[in-house]
């Protein structure tokens, strides 16, 4: 990652994604990121769907460009992050939806399963994820945008 990437990033995951996020925090902070630690702190039993509300209403205010959520599927955190107007949350199992979710989405939160896949790996999609930049092409900007036209008639039942 160049110097230019280093940015803030919020970081957080309920007692099944913990010791995920621990490994991922000791990375990230060893690469020079600053870490919002949101927690939880332990692998007692917490509710995903608080610590996803409170990075997705961070990272939609704009107080962290990006952030990570870890759970035991990142399912749960990529659904609850998803409620957020703004949040762009990508769950990725392996590097290249990762590097997808980043080129064509222009995904603002990383969602990965504690228990799916290992440190290893996690660091890898990780790694794409942070260096991959947005792709502008008209495509991916119309896409997008039918998005945010999506999330402005919410309560229109669509």
């Amino acid at each position: 990652m160049d110097q230019s990437s280093r940015l803030k990033i919020a970081l957080g995951a309920d007692h099944g994604g913990y010791l995920l996020k621990e490994e991922l925090k000791r990375y990230l902070i060893s690469e020079g990121w600053q870490v919002e630690d949101f927690g939880t702190f332990s692998e007692e039993p917490v509710d995903y769907p608080d610590l996803a509300f409170k990075i997705a209403k961070a990272v939609a205010l704009g107080e962290f460009p990006q952030g990570i959520l870890v759970c035991t599927t990142g399912i749960g955190v990529s659904i609850a992050a998803n409620k957020v107007k703004g949040v762009k949350a990508a769950l990725c199992h392996e590097p290249l939806s990762a590097e997808l979710a980043r080129r064509h989405n222009h995904a603002n939160i990383l969602c990965l399963g504690g228990k799916i896949i290992g440190p290893k790996l996690a660091l890898k999609i990780v790694e794409t994820w942070l260096s991959t930049p947005f792709s502008t092409e008209e495509r991916h900007i119309r896409r997008l945008k039918k998005i945010e036209e999506i999330e402005e008639k919410k309560d229109d039942n669509f």
